[in-house]
């Protein structure tokens, strides 16, 4: 049995694109395999079943409600103590935060090995939520730089999702030899162009029009900025339409207030979603700060032509004028451009459908969390357990 402690902020399967991602492999967990302890901030008190958990005390950021800092600080001999119980085989951290550098301290005292996945640009959250203190964004920034490079160059592992992703960990400084690319897997049955539904669409809508989709967490760091000026000339266009937006978080209100004709979901549950998807014509996605784009796959899984910004993770995911169109990050104009292109032209519409269901095809997340859980093997095989803990 190959023990894993399981490092994560949030531990809440539908929190986010990462969370997402994380109960991926949690959910495919070979009990027969695999034992888990899960370490972690924010989240119900039996965050997996059948495997032991620590639920350590957060703070809130005062950025972002959002999210909290896990303190663990707070729990510092609690944690040690049922660390030192487990005897885990093989670490792993989901983000280089407060509590994962606690858990890459432990894993270097006890000479066990790392992993960890990059699952979040938190570089590219600086310039905003830092706006109105211009001078702190460079310091930040390189401080940002700085301890992502000595937490990954730490860790054994680390699967980074895009090629974008892969250059700028490059860039900080990261040892190339550490970095694997290990994309997001889609789920095929579930995003699909079959679940096209256009009652259910115009229940929502209580119209016709040809439907525009945004879906994302409502946060400014996404960049729905460029999404507000997107839908003021729409609004000036006179072109018919809809302009329906999935998703919640703390910059949903103003964003209401801002785009009064625009038809706010909130947060859907993945069938609704799913049909929402396939049901649109076309997939506006604004954000520079994913590092890899769920919701980019998700669209074009379900046959829906997406026009992104040309930045972050997300632009790996399109190839310009044949699966997609990108368009450059905070210029309103290009988006206005492709969606008219798109929904004055069906032909071209189903030809940018069909290609990007090829691409698709390929994200199997069977695949990815298999070689996940091969790379947890080999980690735990690569460490002499008993020398571990004799000399600890």
């Amino acid at each position: 049995m190959i023990k894993v402690a399981f490092f994560a902020e949030i531990l809440i399967e539908d929190f986010d694109g990462a969370s997402r991602t994380m109960f991926q492999i949690i959910n495919r967990i070979d009990p027969k395999r695999f034992s888990f302890l899960f370490i972690y901030g924010k989240g119900t008190d039996q965050p997996v079943e059948g495997h032991a958990s620590l639920r350590i005390p957060t703070l809130n950021t005062g950025l972002n409600k959002d999210y909290s800092f896990t303190m663990p600080a707070l729990a510092k001999e609690q944690m040690r103590e049922e660390l030192d119980n487990f005897r885990p085989d093989v670490i792993h951290i989901a983000t280089p935060s407060l509590l994962g550098f606690a858990a890459l301290r432990y894993a270097r005292q006890r000479n066990i090995p790392v992993l960890s996945i990059y699952h979040t640009n938190f570089v590219s959250y600086i310039p905003y939520y830092f706006r109105k203190l211009p001078a702190l964004i460079k310091p930040i920034e390189k401080w940002i730089i700085g301890a992502s490079r000595r937490f990954y160059n730490s860790c054994d592992t680390v699967y980074v999702p895009s090629q974008s992703m892969i250059k700028q960990l490059e860039q900080f400084g990261v040892d190339s030899e550490k970095i694997a690319l290990w994309q997001r897997g889609i789920d095929l049955n579930l995003f699909n162009p079959k679940k096209r539904n256009i009652s259910y669409v115009k229940r929502l809508t209580g119209n016709e029009k040809p439907n525009i989709l945004f879906a994302s967490r409502l946060v400014w760091e996404k960049n729905v900025q460029t999404l507000i000026d997107i839908y003021n000339r729409l609004e000036r266009s006179g072109l018919a339409y809809n302009l329906i937006i999935a998703g919640d978080g703390a910059a949903k209100n103003d964003m209401m207030l801002q785009m009064p004709n625009a038809l706010f979901l909130g947060k859907l549950e993945h069938e609704d979603l799913a049909q929402l998807y396939a049901s649109c014509e076309v997939f506006v996605f604004t954000s520079t700060s994913e590092t890899y784009g769920n919701v980019v796959v998700e669209a074009m899984a379900s046959g829906l032509p997406c026009i992104i910004a040309d930045g972050g993770g997300s632009s790996d995911l399109i190839r310009h004028q044949h699966t997609g169109y990108k368009c450059l990050p905070k210029s309103p104009e290009d988006y206005i451009i492709y969606i008219k292109l798109l929904l004055s032209d069906p032909e071209l519409r189903q030809v940018i459908t069909n290609a990007g269901l090829t691409q698709v095809q390929q994200l199997d997340w069977e695949k990815l969390t298999d070689r996940y859980f091969s790379e947890i093997t080999n980690l735990a095989a690569s460490t002499n357990k008993d020398l571990v803990w004799t000399v600890c």
